[in-house]
């Protein structure tokens, strides 16, 4: 009679990363589990898991799964197995790393994991929607672990960034992030509702958002793994434009003359479109699976 515990049995039966990860994968299997947050197939969710909990590079060589674990190393990864098919955590919480523009973040459940399309924008500098040379300041509105900000610096180095987000806990892990890429002199992290906070005699050349964009109805339709994420960061009213309504009403006085307002609104942009039938939205064309992020100039803007 087999008296072992899984867990016991595991520690005996599996010896390398390769054997655990077929482990995972066949936990996983029959579960429904939903991969969502930097992967597609639970394959590479797991791999991601593996590879994160032992923090060994995501690109490790693929000799690394013929590796033999120590005893203290089979049993966390085996808890982080389980912790992922049972709580329905995402990797990204379990790991506190996730992947935005090819840069590694912290991130825990204080934040959303970052997934934009916005990452595709920022590495082609926001071309061709405004000129790298007129990018002096940025304001991102909802910076949550300030990915978006970082990547923007990098990729504007020579832009001052404002970074505002309502949740002080967001803005601790925000400051983790800044600090870890040494760009405290560059971005300014900032407590604020929306504009609240920010001065009216304080304008940018660029406005960015990744909003609060989720409407009721998708709320309560949310797979498991969305629930760890801050409701805060995800619920946005009936339609799902709560905050983007405030950003498009106040968003003028706060731009240059020639500045650009990028907001990404996902599975709200028709409801969008119904809501302001005369203003002129531009709609990125990000790849298949994301769009959903509007440009619009403060000439569009204001007046209408």
């Amino acid at each position: 009679m087999n008296d072992m515990t899984p867990q016991t049995e595991a520690s005996e039966h599996l010896h390398t990363l390769g054997d655990f990860l077929r482990f995972a994968v066949s936990e996983a299997a029959t579960q429904n589990l939903y991969c969502g947050h930097g992967t597609t197939h639970i394959w590479d969710d797991m791999a991601a898991l593996i590879l994160g909990s032992l923090v060994l590079p995501i690109d490790s060589p693929a000799w690394i799964w013929g590796s033999r674990l120590l005893p203290h190393e089979k049993n966390h990864v085996y808890t982080q197995i389980k912790r992922r098919i049972e709580e329905r955590i995402p990797v990204p919480y379990l790991t506190h790393e996730a992947w935005f523009a090819g840069l590694s973040f912290y991130v825990d459940e204080r934040v959303l994991i970052p997934r934009s399309p916005f990452a595709q924008i920022i590495e082609a500098q926001f071309a061709p929607w405004i000129a790298v040379d007129n990018i002096q300041s940025v304001l991102e509105i909802g910076t949550g672990c300030a990915c978006m900000a970082i990547a923007t610096a990098m990729a504007l180095p020579e832009a001052d960034i404002c970074a505002a987000d309502i949740s002080r806990e967001a803005l601790a892990v925000a400051q983790i992030n800044v600090e870890k890429y040494q760009l405290e002199q560059q971005i300014q992290l900032l407590q604020s509702d929306v504009f609240s906070a920010i001065p009216l005699t304080q304008t940018f050349d660029l406005i960015l958002s990744n909003p609060p964009y989720v409407d009721a109805e998708d709320m309560q339709s949310l797979p498991a793994e969305y629930r760890h994420e801050p409701t805060l960061a995800l619920a946005a009213g009936s339609d799902g434009l709560d905050i983007v309504h405030r950003i498009l009403k106040e968003a003028p006085r706060y731009l240059n003359p020639q500045g650009v307002l990028m907001v990404e609104v996902g599975n709200s942009s028709g409801a969008l479109v119904e809501a302001y039938p005369k203003l002129p939205f531009i709609w990125v064309d990000c790849n298949e699976e994301a769009d959903g992020i509007f440009v619009l100039t403060r000439e569009d803007l204001v007046g209408k």
